[in-house]
């Protein structure tokens, strides 16, 4: 029997927090599991920006990757690790959805687990969300911890 493999989505609050420590749990259970913790920053190749602006995109790029890496990932690498798990941290830029789903199917996911954060602006309500978003597309099962 192959390692079951969990995709976690964080995004640095309480909702990522919980989700973390719902996947850490069940991978105990599970045993043989390995956690895949994700960090996505949101972004897109669309958007319009000025010529100083483009010049300046690759390096604000790296140092958000750096960022994210050093306020969320590794943080929660450590805490996963500290409590018995196998664990691997990710950074990208993207669609979240989008990306959650593609590292699942790399990692042959068998689930995704994300947090719900509670508060939704307008434009969630109108277009969906990521986690309405993530539960549209996804080809493996999907776990929101509230």
């Amino acid at each position: 029997m192959s390692q079951t493999t969990l995709i976690v989505g964080l995004d640095g609050s309480d909702a990522g927090k919980r989700a973390l420590d719902f996947a850490s749990s069940r991978a105990k259970l599970i045993g043989d599991c390995r956690i895949v913790l994700v960090y996505v920053i949101e972004w897109s190749p669309f958007s319009f920006q000025t010529a100083e602006e483009n010049e300046m995109r690759h390096a604000r790029r790296e140092e958000e990757l750096n960022l994210a890496r050093e306020r969320v990932i590794d943080p929660a690498v450590a805490l996963a690790q500290s409590d018995g798990c196998t664990v691997e941290g990710i950074v990208k830029h993207g669609d979240v959805a989008e990306i959650l789903e593609k590292l699942a199917k790399k990692h042959n996911a068998s689930q995704i687990v994300v947090g719900r954060v509670g508060e939704r602006n307008m434009k969630e309500r109108l277009f969906g969300g990521v986690t309405g978003r993530l539960v549209a597309a996804s080809s493996v099962p999907i776990t929101v911890i509230p």
